[in-house]
C-alpha cells in the first residue's frame, strides 16, 4: 500500500525540482505566447481571456505552497546544520540551539544581548577574544554579587 504522506512527498520534491528548471520556464512562456497569439482568432473574447486568468491562479494557487513547503524544508536544514555547529564549537553558547523556536520577545531580547557583545568586542584589545552568552551572565552574576556585598 503507498503511503498516501510519502507520495504526497516525492511528488512534491519531484514538482519542486522540475518547475526550478528552465524547461518548466520555457513551457511557461510558450504558453503565453500561444495564448497572445490565439487572442485575434477568438476576437479576445472573455472566454479567451478566463482561460489564461484560470489556468494562471491555479498555478499561482499550487506554487505558493509548493514554494513554502520547499522554504520549510531548507530552512529546516539550515537550522540543523547551524544547530551542529553551535553544538560543536567550544565556547559557542548552546542558548542558541533551536532559536527559531523562541518567542519574538526571546529573540529580541537575545539580539539585544548580542549587541552588547559586539559593543564589548569593540573594546577588546584582540580580535580573536570572544565573549559568549554564558560569560556575560557570569560576568552580570558577578557584578550583581559585587553591587550586593558593597550595599
Amino acid at each position: 500500500m503507498v503511503r498516501p504522506i510519502g507520495f504526497l512527498e516525492r511528488f512534491a520534491r519531484i514538482a519542486t525540482t522540475w518547475t526550478g528548471t528552465s524547461w518548466a520556464l520555457a513551457i511557461a512562456v510558450v504558453i503565453i505566447v500561444v495564448w497572445g497569439a490565439t487572442g485575434p482568432i477568438f476576437d479576445y473574447s472573455n472566454t479567451w481571456q478566463l482561460i489564461i486568468n484560470t489556468g494562471t491562479t491555479i498555478v499561482t494557487f499550487l506554487m505558493v505552497f509548493l514554494i513554502q513547503r520547499s522554504q520549510n524544508k531548507d530552512s529546516q536544514a539550515v537550522h540543523l546544520k547551524l544547530n551542529e555547529i553551535v553544538a560543536a564549537m567550544r565556547g559557542a553558547s548552546n542558548r542558541l540551539i533551536n532559536v527559531e523556536d523562541l518567542s519574538e520577545e526571546e529573540v529580541k531580547l537575545l539580539h539585544k544581548h548580542f549587541c552588547t557583545l559586539v559593543e564589548l568586542s569593540k573594546k577588546d584589545e584582540k580580535l580573536s577574544e570572544s565573549h559568549s552568552v554564558e560569560e556575560a551572565t557570569e560576568r552580570h552574576q558577578e557584578k550583581r554579587k559585587q553591587e550586593a556585598e558593597s550595599d
